[in-house]
């Protein structure tokens, strides 16, 4: 399978869907969440879907109330405004990678396969891993790996990789094999899981393109228009919390003069919803999802 959607009937519910509205699906893959959506709308409904790996077109669903546009939703307006789908009826994001993506070897992405150094999301631009690895200095790996893996030997780490780069790293197995004394005994996979995740946040930009995202939301919602999304890890989810709650990044609250909260968005869920554990059964990669849904003020 291209790519199971997590907690799939939650996001449905959570979108509230009104058969004759405008919805946006921002990370498509393989689909899934699309085809929950569409079965719910009548000839009057449309669905725009995102996903900038062009893997993912091929998933396209065959409809004329759909639209897929192979492009970053970071670009979430200009699109929406291109293709005269505003404004929304609710917004959907899948964050993270899809298991198509972590299945094919060559695309770099798993630490369980030997493959080239990629891990671009859109393999049309930008840096590769690889690129990365060679050329960014060792106290901006250091950085890369403190911020986005959490690492805690992050300087040594970074170390590690500015001394066995004087032959390219350029491929998954000579990355491992250059942190190898660096990675802690038993905790290997983990370890490199969240070296994997730092790398590959950075070379896509992921905080960056999820910000200029999430501030599009409230514009591109219509009032009570429904804005429904899953992190996999506490960076994205930090981020998501915060900007739904306060409309601003840092989680600040800002009051009008009257004593009451400026934010353009309402939290529907108090807490995250996460799978049920029949779910992490069939589906264990759904194991991390936290999900959040907010309402346009």
């Amino acid at each position: 399978m291209y790519h199971q959607p997590a907690l799939l009937q939650e996001c449905i519910e959570g979108l509230s869907i009104h058969p004759s509205g405008i919805y946006a699906d921002l990370t498509f893959g393989g689909g899934g969440h699309s085809r929950g959506i569409i079965e719910k709308l009548d000839t009057e409904g449309r669905l725009i879907a995102f996903d900038q790996d062009e893997d993912a077109l091929s998933n396209a669903i065959d409809d004329e109330r759909f639209t897929l546009a192979n492009e970053n939703f970071r670009y979430l307006k200009n699109f929406l405004r291109l293709y005269k789908a505003l404004p929304l009826d609710g917004i959907l994001a899948d964050l993270g990678i899809s298991s198509h993506q972590i299945d094919t070897p060559e695309r770099g992405f798993a630490t369980r396969f030997e493959g080239p150094l990629d891990m671009r999301m859109a393999r049309k631009q930008g840096v590769t891993a690889a690129q990365m690895i060679n050329s960014y200095p060792e106290e901006k790996l250091h950085s890369v790996f403190k911020l986005y893996g959490e690492i805690s030997n992050a300087r040594l780490l970074a170390a590690k990789i500015a001394e066995a780069r004087t032959n390219p790293i350029t491929t998954t197995n000579e990355l491992k094999e250059a942190i190898k004394s660096c990675t802690p005994l038993n905790y290997e996979s983990k370890y490199l899981a969240q070296v994997f995740q730092a790398i590959r946040i950075e070379i896509n930009d992921e905080m960056g393109a999820l910000q200029a995202m999430l501030k599009q939301c409230a514009d591109v919602l219509k009032p009570g228009g429904r804005l429904v999304i899953i992190s996999y890890h506490s960076l994205e989810d930090r981020l998501v919390k915060n900007y739904i709650k306060t409309g601003n990044f840092d989680g600040v609250q800002e009051k009008d003069f009257f004593g009451n909260l400026i934010a353009p968005l309402m939290p529907i869920t108090r807490k995250p919803i996460t799978p049920a554990e029949s779910e992490i059964k069939s589906n264990p990669r759904s194991r991390s999802a936290k999900l959040r849904i907010a309402q346009k003020n």
